[in-house]
């Protein structure tokens, strides 16, 4: 009968071997999973009536030949008078599993997760007869093959499905394996415990890595005594010069500390008791300091001389905040007057921007003198473009920004980002926004849940440190821009009303409503940084003030 069907794999290989024919009788059983091999015969050329020839073509593997000891009873090969039988079942023999360097599984097994009585119950009660197996294997015979009468196997039931789980699981709990591995490696003892922190750990963890921390001390390093500094949220009384002299108002007075060599010099002090000072601001070159007082007057000194040079007047209420731009002095004013000095010509007074309807309790210009910044009681935050005029009747802010829910004191600009410009609002806003002061966009909003009252910036961290009043009346430094909160420094026990940066950049100090001033060295850099750093360079625009103030 010619063959329909195509040549199996191992029809072609037995030809290739030289079998001609593969006789296979009809009353073989074929339907299950065995295969009866009692009445197979192989009709082979040349391998018939006990011939024991081998041919060294017929060896499948190259450079190999057939070898006697190999034909005549090596182990592991049936072979009876040169006849080529097949070993029981047809299957081609299988390697070994190969074993671990240390003999057992890699995975360790977890004790307490594994009900070893209860397991070893189930295999002797199954093994004795019981009804788990006969259950399990009511559908299959020993062989593998379907029983007879059930062709198709009918899909099972749910009862039929639970019945099946219930004899399963023996009345072992679902939790309760009998095998079960850890997911991670066990950790090690504490004597093997290193000082590296390594982890021990199946896998790597997905979450993002931390910033890399840095020490910070939680206590300042020093503290000075300030009597008689005004608990006043909208006053700025507090001022570090490029010379390393802190500037501190303490009511009527002016006293200047020198960081240096830890002296004090009583400045200047008001004639009337009940005159105070109000602001206090220190030119880029060091050695000028503007003051502003209760009286709306803008006082000039000399400090290294310690001689007043002049007396600017002109607002009609008390200056609370004041900001240099080379040769120009702004001051703000309870009125919600903004004035713009030239301290270089008699008539002083070259511009007024009317802007704000209450206080002006935050001023500074940006590190390039183009823009100026001004926040206000009236909620308000606004821009102004220098190059537009810097105090006509009829200026206009370049941008007018109403976000805040409360007073806006604190006003800072970014470093080393010219047009980044940060702004802090009061106890009902409590808030940091940061702003394109270019376009009038605001870029990213932080809640601190604190009146915030002072803001200052580190470009060499890029991070930004806020002093706060009501509630916690602390200072909080956070990274920018993920706004992240790196620490809380805490000490004062009332609100933080003002802070400056020494600058070298490495100390921060803090003027609060407890009548001290706390120095915090919470940016310290490397020593060949802070030795760039102390060295300044001249500035021409220093030189020019210097010669032209009258």
């Amino acid at each position: 009968m010619e063959n329909k069907f195509p040549t199996q794999r191992w029809q072609r290989k037995a030809m290739e071997q030289g079998v001609q024919k593969l006789n296979v009788p009809k009353d073989i059983n074929t339907s299950g999973f065995g295969l009866n091999l009692s009445n197979l015969s192989l009709n082979t050329p040349g391998l018939s009536g006990g011939s024991n020839k081998s041919s060294p073509g017929r060896c499948r593997t190259p450079g190999k030949r057939s070898s006697p000891a190999r034909s005549a009873g090596t182990p592991g090969h049936n072979t009876t008078d040169g006849a080529l039988t097949l070993r029981p079942g047809g299957r081609t023999p299988t390697r070994a599993a190969p074993k671990t360097p240390n003999g057992g599984d890699r995975f360790i097994p977890c004790r307490g997760t594994t009900d070893m009585e209860n397991s070893y119950h189930s295999l002797v009660r199954a093994g004795s007869g019981g009804s788990a197996d006969t259950t399990a294997s009511a559908s299959f015979s020993a062989t593998g093959s379907p029983t007879e009468g059930s062709a198709t196997a009918a899909p099972a039931t749910a009862d039929q499905q639970q019945a099946l789980a219930e004899t399963l699981n023996n009345g072992v709990p679902r939790d309760t394996r009998i095998l079960s591995f850890r997911a991670k490696a066990p950790q090690p003892s504490d004597s093997y415990a290193n000082g590296l922190r390594v982890l021990y750990s199946a896998s790597r963890s997905s979450a993002p890595r931390a910033p890399s921390t840095r020490f910070i001390p939680s206590a300042p390093d020093k503290i000075l005594d300030a009597p008689d500094l005004l608990d006043d949220y909208y006053l700025h009384l507090l001022d570090w010069s490029s010379s390393n002299q802190l500037a501190v108002a303490l009511g009527s007075s002016v006293y200047v500390w020198n960081a240096a060599d830890g002296t004090i010099a009583s400045l200047t002090q008001m004639e009337s008791q009940e005159d105070y000072i109000c602001s206090l601001s220190w030119a880029k070159e060091g050695s000028f300091l503007a003051v502003g007082d209760s009286t709306g007057a803008v006082q000039l000194w000399d400090v290294a001389r310690q001689k007043r040079l002049r007396v600017m007047a002109g607002h009609e209420a008390r200056v609370s905040t004041l900001s240099w731009n080379n040769h120009i002095i702004s001051s703000g004013s309870r009125s919600g007057a903004i004035h713009n000095h030239d301290v270089r010509v008699p008539n002083h007074h070259v511009g007024t921007l009317a802007g704000h309807v209450q206080e002006v309790c935050g001023l500074r210009w940006s590190d390039e003198g183009r823009l100026l910044a001004s926040g206000g009681n009236d909620n308000q935050l606004l821009v102004w473009d220098a190059a537009a005029g810097i105090g006509d009747a009829n200026s206009e802010p370049l941008h007018t920004l109403n976000a805040h829910q409360a007073a806006v004191k604190a006003v800072s600009w970014c470093p080393w980002s010219p047009h980044l410009l940060a702004s802090g609002g009061g106890t009902a806003d409590r808030s940091i926004r940061f702003w394109n002061a270019s376009t009038g966009q605001l870029l990213n909003t932080t809640t601190t849940n604190s009146q915030v009252c002072s803001l200052v910036w580190s470009a060499e961290f890029k991070e930004i440190m806020s002093g706060h009043g009501f509630s916690y009346n602390q200072l909080t430094i956070w990274k920018y821009p993920q706004m992240t909160k790196v620490i809380d420094l805490t000490g004062h026990e009332s609100r933080v009303l003002e802070l400056t940066v020494s600058p070298d950049g490495s100390t921060v100090a803090s003027a609060a409503a407890d009548e001290t001033i706390r120095l915090w060295k919470c940016w310290q850099s490397d020593k060949s940084k802070k030795a760039k750093a102390s060295t300044t360079k001249t500035n021409p625009s220093a030189l020019q003030l210097r010669g032209g103030i009258r």
